[in-house]
């Protein structure tokens, strides 16, 4: 491996290479469907469109290796053999998995409507790549200009909520409650279903730069749940149950997590296709995967093999070559990824049994001399 493919962690010693003949599953994996994910991927890297969240900048290698897809490829099995390098990453792999949110929704408030789901400030400025680090250690993606112009941290969801800190950002629309609009934010999108027929696709705008706090791990450590029952449909539940009005205990325990995201409006075509990743590229369920941004670019292809309950309730294998296509606050570390698994409730409820261990190779593309 070279070091200009390398990814941007200090630990190079957590990967190590092996042969595509070595990873079990592999030629039985529908490749066709992974590349099918991949060229949309390709198509933007190709383009050196803007990502919607940074992520270290692809490689020339996989530069070469996304106009190489988008040249009319015949074979995805052969292209993949072709191209890249597998690499086994040593450290202990995690996965979850997120979904894309579908609900009821109303474009005015009323009785039963009463979260609204906000727009991006027109004040929020996002910054990737230096983070404001505040005197406690806390590192910020976010700020908001100051009318001096000097940049402050912008405010946490409690101020948001409560104070009306987010002045200049509107509603785009309105869901049932504060858990409802809670669940969307961590999923980072969503479909809404507004009467008539009519249905709204919101794609991610943007966050205020808090680190993200899970509410479902603060639950399980206060004793309000059992680790062995926490499940998506419990941890609505129990937030209702402790009350989602304002100053209810179940509000400030999802004010605990300070991150707050805002949402955009999506028409688009690629939209319809599926749910905005970071990269920008239109997710497909089972196939695209979020990752560290801060470690891997998008676009590298992954295979990960672990047992874990997504046909079913029953834990079956899944050995699958996955996009990377996206990232989250909580996605932190080289082996950590959040597996897409679609849209709407039954794939939430799988979605949210997901907190297993697995093995995960890293398809690192060759250099660009060593192409076909």
């Amino acid at each position: 491996m070279s070091r200009k493919n390398a990814p941007q962690f200090s630990a190079s010693d957590l990967l190590q290479e092996i042969a595509f003949e070595e990873i079990d599953g592999f030629s039985a994996d529908d490749l066709a469907a992974a590349f099918a994910a991949f060229r949309r991927s390709a198509k933007l890297i190709a383009a050196d469109a803007q990502e919607q969240r940074g992520a270290v900048p692809p490689p020339q290698s996989l530069v070469a290796t996304a106009h190489a897809a988008l040249d009319g490829v015949e074979d995805p099995v052969r292209f993949f053999r072709s191209w890249f390098r597998p690499h086994l990453i040593k450290a202990k792999g995690f996965l979850t998995a997120y979904y894309e949110v579908e609900v009821e929704a109303r474009l005015a408030p009323e009785p039963g409507f009463a979260a609204a789901v906000l727009s991006r400030p027109l004040d929020l400025v996002t910054l990737n790549e230096a983070p404001l680090v505040l005197p406690s250690g806390e590192k910020l993606t976010s700020a908001r200009r100051q009318a001096e112009g000097a940049l402050v941290p912008y405010p946490d969801r409690r101020a948001i909520e409560e104070e009306g800190a987010a002045p200049s950002a509107h509603p785009l629309a309105y869901v049932r409650d504060a858990v409802e609009l809670f669940l969307i934010q961590v999923q980072g999108s969503a479909r809404l279903r507004l009467p008539g027929g009519g249905v709204m696709a919101l794609t991610y705008g943007g966050r205020n730069g808090w680190p993200y706090t899970s509410v479902g791990r603060l639950m399980i450590e206060r004793g309000l749940v059992k680790p062995a029952d926490m499940s998506l449909d419990l941890m609505k539940e129990t937030l209702r149950r402790l009350g989602a009005g304002p100053g209810e205990a179940g509000r400030r325990l999802m004010q605990e997590n300070r991150s707050y995201v805002f949402f955009e409006i999506d028409g688009s075509e690629e939209r319809k296709t599926g749910p905005i990743g970071g990269q920008g590229a239109p997710l497909t369920p089972f196939r695209s995967i979020a990752v560290d941004r801060s470690i891997w670019s998008y676009g590298l292809p992954f295979w990960v093999a672990a047992r874990i309950p997504w046909q079913s309730e029953a834990e079956t294998e899944f050995r699958r070559l996955m996009i990377a296509q996206d990232t989250g606050s909580a996605i932190i570390g080289p082996a950590r990824a959040d597996l897409f698994f679609g849209a709407g409730e039954a794939a939430g409820r799988r979605a949210g049994d997901i907190r297993h261990g697995a093995e995960m190779i890293v398809l690192l593309p060759k250099d660009v001399g060593d192409g076909p």
